[in-house]
């Protein structure tokens, strides 16, 4: 970090115990500072006026406004960078999918206090994603109305390439907007679609659900062993599994495995993309999207190295430039795209 001051640090939340356990969490990094705690949203609302954070930790469920709401208010009226405390349940991940839809840069569950050991997990978690978020980029851009919304009419009337058997994505931090954002436009007659982004467990398959019910594409979460990869499909690597990508008999199938962490992540893109470089090769289109770190970027150099077709997110229009940076330092990117543009590269790739 390059700034000398402290990240200031606005908790909301309506519990005073885990108010004070954030508060003693971030204050344990030299670089983050709680300059205040609130309640409830109108207590929140006086604080940012009166305090000015850099980032706010904001709990979804509170009495008298809920934090989803007051992140609508919040980012329509003063936008900053904000981080949600989820409950790991379906309810939860559904609400916390949207908030970040709304404009949050992330979040993280709240942890089970009674457990020393995943509380020490936990400050690390906490502490890293807040950070992120401080120094993301949230006026990134992303809006629908910036993607062509005749791209699927377009498609129909062209005829599919055989240049690709497999698309695949992978992203982390800000993506799950990013991906959203591109399949809404995308058209039905795609090659089959591989996603790993890096999510929760309990997250893993309402954020497919939520893909489908935007998509023209069929989406679903990997939940079988082994499956076949089907045109105009895409398939989301489950948020406690790796997924890969095999040939057998002349046909790709998406395949779990429950194996360590790569990258500190699982699903890793790395895993994902090796797997498709090894499997696809010059038949395959990968695309690397927003997130924090460098999971991916070799992977996309495998590709690459394989005749493969690779792509990265441009900075500017990334919430946090980390995973496709380190893709383009190495010379894993033949291209370096916005992301209004990557839903019309892939078109433009898939059909003539």
């Amino acid at each position: 970090m390059t700034r000398q001051e402290k990240y200031k640090v606005l908790v909301v939340d309506d519990s005073a115990v885990f108010r004070s356990l954030l508060t003693e969490i971030l204050n344990s990094d030299p670089s983050l500072e709680v300059v205040g705690a609130a309640e409830d949203p109108y207590h929140a609302r006086d604080l940012i006026k009166q305090l000015q954070p850099d980032v706010l930790t904001l709990d979804i469920e509170m009495p008298r406004m809920n934090g989803v709401q007051f992140l609508k208010n919040l980012m329509r009226l003063y936008p900053l960078p904000v981080v949600m405390i989820s409950t790991l349940t379906q309810h939860g991940a559904a609400v916390t999918l949207e908030a970040l839809e709304l404009g949050a840069v992330d979040y993280f569950p709240k942890p089970d206090q009674r457990v020393v050991s995943e509380l020490v997990a936990y400050r690390e978690l906490v502490i890293e994603k807040v950070k992120m978020a401080a120094e993301a980029n949230i006026h990134n851009g992303l809006t629908d109305s910036m993607i062509p919304n005749s791209m699927s009419s377009k498609a129909s009337a062209k005829k599919s390439k055989s240049s690709f058997d497999l698309i695949a994505i992978g992203a982390s931090t800000g993506g799950t907007e990013a991906i959203r954002s591109v399949f809404s436009v995308l058209p039905a007659r795609l090659p089959p679609i591989v996603i790993t982004q890096h999510i929760n467990a309990a997250f893993s398959r309402p954020f497919a659900e939520r893909l489908d019910a935007h998509s023209a594409i069929q989406v679903q979460e990997l939940s079988t062993q082994s499956a076949p990869l089907i045109a105009g499909c895409a398939y989301v690597a489950p948020g406690d599994k790796h997924m890969m990508v095999v040939r057998r008999g002349g046909r790709l199938y998406g395949e779990l495995e429950d194996g360590e962490p790569v990258n500190r992540h699982k699903p890793s893109v790395d895993i994902l993309f090796s797997s498709i470089a090894h499997s696809v090769g010059p038949k395959a289109l990968s695309i690397l999207l927003t997130g924090m770190g460098s999971d991916g970027a070799q992977g996309l150099l495998d590709i690459k190295e394989q005749g493969g077709m690779t792509v990265a997110q441009d900075e500017k229009s990334s919430v946090v430039w980390g995973m496709p940076r380190v893709a383009v330092e190495l010379g894993a990117a033949q291209s370096v795209l916005p992301l209004k543009k990557v839903a019309s590269f892939i078109v433009e790739q898939c059909y003539e």
